[in-house]
């Protein structure tokens, strides 16, 4: 019973993740500088996905970023960003299980790219670790114990790789907020977590204009939907 409630509550988790699309900071040239054609369409692509959250506008971003890998085919950017895109329409798409599978699968094979091409590792596991997630989401009852160890071995690789990436606490705290209490979980378990990646965010500098920078807005969410569930019960 305990398995099965672990297991059910932890597709409430992935999936509440996704509902409310995460978003970075609008990504911009230097004032040293200005921006290339390239960067400036890169800007402006990762800036339209993060604010996308239904599947005919990511699949509109993920067009443009194939664009954008044929024009410089040695940045694994744009791969990442196809990944993304491809594993938040599996989270928000009301299709059926073949066809989120479908999603994943075409994630899987853009970061599969983006680590081929020396993608940040840090940022690639992340994210690997994100779509190993939505697998879950998608059969939790048969693909837990398939996939749930490979989410923390993606995360753990994602933290030797760089201590300070906040969206390593962001995603662990998530795998806590919505698992039941009785199975080691609930959001006093996942509030620690929240609060180092609150202050990781805020001192986290993303490598490039263009480089990885979401997640900050769902944390301060959790921790919003936090406070209000505790004012609630006193």
């Amino acid at each position: 019973m305990k398995k099965t409630l672990l297991l059910l509550a932890l597709a409430a988790s992935f999936a509440a993740q996704a509902q409310a699309p995460t978003t970075a900071a609008a990504p911009a040239a230097t004032a040293a500088a200005p921006a290339d054609a390239y960067t400036t369409m890169m800007a402006a692509t990762i800036t339209e996905l993060m604010k996308s959250g239904e599947v005919p506008q990511l699949m509109q971003a993920d067009a443009k970023l194939e664009r954008a890998a044929a024009v410089a085919p040695q940045d694994w950017l744009p791969r990442y960003y196809q990944a993304y895109a491809r594993v938040i329409a599996c989270f928000v798409t009301k299709e059926g299980d073949e066809a989120k599978d479908n999603y994943l699968d075409q994630a899987d094979a853009a970061l599969a790219q983006a680590r081929k091409l020396r993608g940040d590792e840090s940022e690639v596991s992340v994210l690997q670790a994100y779509i190993y997630q939505a697998r879950i989401m998608v059969s939790p009852m048969t693909r837990f114990m398939a996939y749930g160890g490979k989410v923390e071995d993606a995360l753990t690789q994602a933290q030797t790789a760089n201590p300070q990436n906040p969206r390593v606490l962001l995603l662990r705290g998530n795998n806590f907020y919505f698992r039941p209490k009785m199975v080691g979980g609930g959001p006093d378990v996942a509030k620690p977590f929240y609060d180092q990646a609150k202050v990781s965010f805020a001192a986290f500098k993303p490598a490039s204009a263009l480089a990885p920078n979401w997640g900050e807005r769902q944390l301060l969410g959790r921790l919003k939907q936090y406070e209000t569930a505790t004012t609630s019960a006193q």
